[in-house]
């Protein structure tokens, strides 16, 4: 039984479409949250989905949604959203570093689902 002054750690949600086969995807990307925010994460699930839905939250807010967003996160700007929800001040080395941005049709080229119609 949890003591009333535990502090709960977020927890990571990242839903991926089944039919899309981006289970993959989603398994590196928690590998790589995991990896990073070992101990500040309580929590990640996997959880599986329809519709060409790549969807990642933490708790209950949504920190980024392929179909808004129009193409898949970088880990390192997945990184940096998270760390800018549970641990502001921490330094993600490198990745902090920006790097020019790609016109958006050249990285949207490979990212088009046949199976699902959004």
């Amino acid at each position: 039984m949890e003591a009333a002054n535990d502090v709960r750690l977020p927890r990571v949600s990242i839903e991926y479409c089944t039919k899309c086969r981006w289970m993959l995807r989603a398994a590196w990307m928690g590998q790589e949250l995991l990896t990073t925010f070992d101990t500040l994460i309580g929590e990640l699930a996997i959880i599986p989905g329809s519709a060409a839905v790549f969807r990642v939250k933490v708790n209950d807010a949504t920190i980024w949604d392929r179909k808004e967003k129009g193409r898949f996160p970088e880990v390192k700007e997945l990184k940096q959203l998270i760390r800018d929800i549970i641990a502001p001040d921490m330094s993600l080395g490198h990745s902090d570093r920006k790097k020019p941005e790609k016109p958006v049709e050249e990285e949207n080229k490979d990212q088009v689902c046949k199976t699902c119609v959004e």
